[in-house]
C-alpha cells in the first residue's frame, strides 16, 4: 500500500502546477473531495506503485484519507498522479486506517510503501490465493504464463500466434 505524508496546506500557482491546482497539502477544513483533488499528485512513484491498489494520505501523524487507485498518470519531471476515488466509511481499507495513527514511522520521503492485509488481492494465476505485494505469489507468474502458452500449443506456436495477432500500440 502507498502511504503519502502531507504537509500543511499551501498555495501554488495553477499556471505552474502540473495539475492546475491552486493549493496542495492538508487543512482541517478540507472535505474529502478537496483533499483528494489537492493531493492526488504529483508524486515520485516508483515501479512498486504500479502494483498497489490503495493509497493513504496522512497529515500530522493521522491518516486523513484512503484512496482506491484506478491508474497512475504521468506528469512532468518523472512524477505521477493518482487516478481513482477516495474511500468512505464502510470500506474495509477506510475503516482500518482513516482517523487513526499513520501505519508507518515518519521518514524524510513523503512517499512510502507498506504491506497491508487489507490490500490483498487474488493471485493473477487463478489459484485463488491472496497476495498483498504484486500480482502473483512467488513463481505463479511463470505458471500462469506457461498455462497460457500450453493453450496455444508449443512455445514456437505461441510466439507465431502472438506475432500474428499483436499490433503495436494496442
Amino acid at each position: 500500500m502507498i502511504h503519502i505524508t502531507l504537509g500543511a496546506m499551501r498555495d501554488v500557482d495553477p499556471q505552474e502546477d502540473q495539475l492546475g491546482r491552486d493549493h496542495v497539502g492538508w487543512h482541517p477544513s478540507m472535505d474529502d473531495e478537496a483533499l483528494f483533488r489537492a493531493n492526488r499528485g504529483c508524486w515520485v512513484l516508483g515501479e512498486r506503485a504500479d502494483r498497489e491498489q490503495y493509497a493513504l494520505l496522512s497529515a500530522q501523524g493521522i491518516v486523513r484519507q484512503a484512496i482506491e487507485i484506478e491508474s497512475l498518470t504521468s506528469a512532468s519531471g518523472g512524477r505521477r498522479a493518482i487516478e481513482g476515488r477516495y474511500l468512505e466509511t464502510g470500506h474495509p481499507v477506510h475503516d482500518a486506517y482513516v482517523g487513526k495513527s499513520q501505519p508507518v514511522d515518519p521518514v524524510r520521503n513523503p512517499v512510502t510503501y507498506f504491506e497491508s492485509p487489507h490490500a490483498a488481492r487474488t493471485c493473477g494465476c487463478g489459484c485463488g490465493a491472496p497476495v498483498t505485494l504484486g500480482w502473483f505469489l512467488s513463481g505463479h507468474d511463470q505458471k500462469a504464463l506457461h498455462d497460457r502458452v500450453a493453450k496455444i500449443g508449443t512455445v514456437h506456436e505461441f510466439i507465431a500466434w502472438f506475432d500474428r495477432t499483436y499490433t503495436e500500440g494496442d
